[in-house]
């Protein structure tokens, strides 16, 4: 069964939860979705492909600083383990870590960050991230990075944390879908990732948020895949899905269905090489549609 028909058959009973509105626009931008300068490099978690790897490389064209403090270890050093994906593909790569946001406002701690090309947050827990660095030179110092053309990247809470809603913030599990902290760091604005989509069976957790906060684009991405963003383009690259809710309906067979759920129970799957215009939310559609014959 082709995976663009997985969500005709789904039927939904969530309950919207009542949240605190916040503007999630973040940054200065307010022509794109996404950067205006730079890239964005956003994977689903369980990042093992090298071509992932060398992407954000290319996209950021010098040195690239890695960010592991989601993980939540005592300490962190250059054997962490994205350090050295990055390094064994020649990227000049440093460890920036800490939990206190004393520090993280220091001269002293930001300066690789003055230099720095590219920027990759590891996995572990988004709202770590969130209590270290928001609102200090650091946070304002990660986003120079993308304003003088560079690339910010992350995987699996790195991925979250990169929406302007935080999916996953809460401090006591990462079951908990609209949590204690609920801002991310805005380079995708007016958006929720969530990352672990299908290996994990989250695919329809997205709804809560979307149901408390219907003007939000919902962005869910499998593992070891990435959306690739610039400015109001994304591109899907890797071996697996990114998932779209925007109320919309897309299908590589096309849209006459008479079986598709209301706005508000909508997904759809991306694949390698698709690409989405996040100001317009429709997909960009290159050549034909597929015959629907295609299995996969």
């Amino acid at each position: 069964m082709l995976l663009t028909k997985i969500f005709t058959y789904a039927v939904l009973a969530l309950t919207s939860i009542a949240i605190p509105h916040v503007n999630y626009n973040g940054g200065t931008n307010t022509t794109y979705v996404g950067p205006e300068n730079g890239n964005l490099v956003i994977v689903g978690g369980n990042l093992k492909s090298e071509r992932i790897w060398q992407r954000i490389i290319d996209l950021a064209g010098g040195p690239i600083v890695v960010v592991p403090t989601a993980g939540g270890e005592p300490s962190y050093n250059s054997s962490f383990p994205a350090a050295l994906s990055l390094q064994r593909l020649g990227a000049n790569v440093t460890v920036l870590h800490t939990y206190d946001p004393a520090i993280a406002d220091t001269d002293e701690f930001i300066a690789p960050l003055l230099s720095a090309n590219g920027i990759f947050f590891g996995g572990g827990r988004q709202w770590r991230l969130v209590d270290a660095y928001a609102g200090t030179k650091t946070e304002t110092a990660f986003r120079d990075v993308l304003n003088r053309g560079g690339v910010i990247s992350g995987s699996s809470a790195g991925a979250s944390i990169i929406g302007s809603f935080l999916a996953r913030g809460d401090t006591r599990n990462n079951t908990i879908v609209v949590g204690d902290h609920t801002v991310g760091f805005g380079y995708l604005k007016n958006a929720a990732i969530d990352q672990h989509v299908l290996v994990r069976n989250r695919h329809f957790d997205m709804f809560e948020i979307l149901d408390a906060n219907p003007e939000l684009l919902g962005l869910a991405i499998d593992e070891d895949t990435a959306l690739i963003v610039h400015q109001n383009e994304a591109e899907v690259f890797g071996s697996t899905y990114a998932l779209i809710y925007d109320r919309g309906f897309w299908s590589r067979e096309g849209t006459s269905f008479d079986n598709v759920p209301a706005p508000n129970a909508r997904f759809y799957f991306l694949k390698e090489g698709d690409k989405y215009d996040l100001g317009a939310r429709e997909v960009i559609v290159l050549g034909s549609a597929s015959s629907g014959d295609e299995e996969w």
